[in-house]
C-alpha cells in the first residue's frame, strides 16, 4: 500500500516555518498607520545615497525658502 503523498495549502509557504512563537497582531498597529517610504528617481538617488542625506538637503532649503519669504517686500 502506497502512503498518501502530504500537499501544502499554501506553495509559498514551506514546512519548516515555525509560528508556534509568533505573536498575533505584534506589528497591527503599526501596519494601520500607514507608511512614509518615498521612491526616489534613478538621478536623484546617484546624488543622494541614504535617507540621511536626502533629510539634510531637504532641511536646507526648507531654511533657504524661509528666509526668502522672510526677504520679500510687501
Amino acid at each position: 500500500m502506497k502512503k498518501a503523498v502530504k500537499t501544502r495549502r499554501d506553495p509559498d509557504m514551506l514546512d519548516e516555518y515555525d509560528f508556534s512563537k509568533g505573536v498575533r497582531g505584534k506589528y497591527a498597529k503599526r501596519y494601520a498607520q500607514g507608511t512614509n517610504v518615498v521612491i526616489l528617481s534613478p538621478d536623484v538617488a546617484q546624488v543622494f545615497p541614504d535617507s540621511e542625506s536626502v533629510n539634510e538637503a531637504l532641511r536646507v532649503l526648507v531654511k533657504v525658502a524661509r528666509q526668502k519669504v522672510k526677504k520679500v517686500p510687501a
